[in-house]
C-alpha cells in the first residue's frame, strides 16, 4: 500500500476502484487501521461504482506516529473531562479532519462521500461541519456527538478497553483485542472465536502501539460535547448505529442524528460496535443508496478544490 505526505505526515492509504468514479473515504475508529475495513465491503463498494478511499489516521497503522512513547493517563483524562476540568491532548479531531483533507487533495479528489465509524464517524462530523464544500455525504456509523450523558460506556467494557497487555507479549496482545471484541461484538451477529482471532492476529502483526492509540483517545475526550457544530452541518447525513452497542449506546447515536438537520437514523437490531460479516451487505446496501441520493450527474473529480 502505498503512502503520501499530507499535512506534514506520512498518511498510509489504499485507493478502490476507478479513480473516475465518485470517492467514498472511509475513517476508520480508535486505534483501527485501514484493513479493519473489510475488503468484501470495501469491494462492494467499488462494484456498485465508487472509488473507495481507506487509510490508516495519524498515530495508527503505518501512519505517521507522534513523539513520546508514554501511554497517558487515560483515566485521570475521563476524570477531568467529568469534571469540566480542561484535558490536554497533542492533537484534535480537527487537525485529524485536517489530515483527511490534505489526503484527498493529494489524491486529486475534490468532493467525496465521507464514511466514518466510532472515532472516525467524529472526524467525520468535523469534516461535514468544517469543510462542507468538499463532501456530498457523510455517513456516521457507531459514533457520538460527545454529549457525555448519552456516551457513556458500560463499566465493564471501559475497563477492558482500557487495560493494556505487555506490548511486547504478541499473544497477550491478540488475546486482549479477541476478549474485548467479544464484549463489545455484535451479539446477533457473533464472530467465531477463532476467526476473530486471525483478524486480531493480522492487526497486531502488522502495527501496535498503545501509546499512540492513547493519544487518539485523548483528541476525543478534549473534543468535549459537539452538538453545537453538528447543528451547522448542511450536509446530507445517514446515521447508523446497532441497538446492542455496549461501548457507545444507541442513545449515542439517537443524539447524533437529532442534532444534525435532517438527518437519517438506521437502527440495526443486533449490532454492537463491530463491522461483523452477515452485517456487510446490509452496510453497503445502505450507504450506497445514501451516497447515489446525493451524487450530482457527472460528479467525477477533476482535482482538488483549492
Amino acid at each position: 500500500m502505498p503512502a503520501v505526505r499530507a499535512n506534514g505526515l506520512d498518511i498510509e492509504y489504499e485507493s478502490l476502484g476507478d479513480p473516475a468514479d465518485p470517492a467514498i473515504v472511509l475513517i476508520m475508529g480508535l486505534g483501527m487501521q485501514l484493513i479493519a475495513w473489510p475488503d468484501e465491503f470495501c469491494q462492494a463498494l467499488v462494484a456498485r461504482g465508487f472509488r473507495v478511499v481507506r487509510f490508516d489516521n495519524r498515530d495508527s497503522g503505518l501512519s505517521s506516529r507522534f513523539k513520546g512513547r508514554r501511554t497517558p493517563n487515560l483515566m485521570l483524562a475521563l476524570l477531568a473531562a467529568r469534571l469540566g476540568l480542561p484535558v490536554r491532548a497533542p492533537y484534535s479531531l480537527g487537525d485529524m479532519a485536517d489530515d483527511t483533507i490534505a489526503l484527498m487533495d493529494k489524491l486529486q479528489i475534490a468532493r467525496a462521500h465521507v464514511v466514518g465509524v466510532s472515532l472516525g464517524g467524529m472526524i467525520a462530523q468535523v469534516l461535514a461541519a468544517r469543510f462542507p464544500e468538499r463532501l456530498f455525504s457523510l455517513t456516521s456509523i457507531m459514533s457520538s456527538s460527545g454529549n457525555r450523558r448519552v456516551s457513556k460506556s458500560k463499566p465493564d467494557v471501559l475497563r477492558v478497553l482500557l487495560a493494556r497487555p505487555p506490548a511486547r507479549d504478541l499473544d497477550a496482545v491478540i488475546e486482549h483485542f479477541v476478549a474485548l471484541f467479544a464484549i463489545i461484538g455484535s451479539p446477533g451477529f457473533p464472530t467465531e472465536r477463532g476467526a476473530r482471532r486471525e483478524i486480531m492476529t493480522r492487526w497486531v502483526q502488522r502495527a501496535y502501539d498503545p501509546a499512540a492509540t492513547g493519544r487518539q483517545f485523548l483528541a476525543v475526550v478534549a473534543s468535549g460535547d459537539r452538538r453545537r457544530l453538528l447543528r451547522g452541518i448542511a450536509v446530507p447525513t445517514l446515521v447508523i448505529h446497532g441497538s446492542d452497542d455496549p461501548l457507545v449506546p444507541l442513545e449515542a447515536g439517537r443524539d447524533t442524528a437529532r442534532n444534525v438537520p435532517g438527518a437519517e437514523l438506521m437502527v440495526i437490531d443486533g449490532m454492537g460496535h463491530d463491522l461483523p460479516d452477515p452485517l456487510l451487505p446490509v452496510l453497503a446496501e445502505a450507504i450506497v443508496k445514501h451516497c447515489r441520493s446525493h451524487t450530482p450527474a457527472a460528479s467525477g473529480n477533476p482535482g482538488p478544490a483549492r
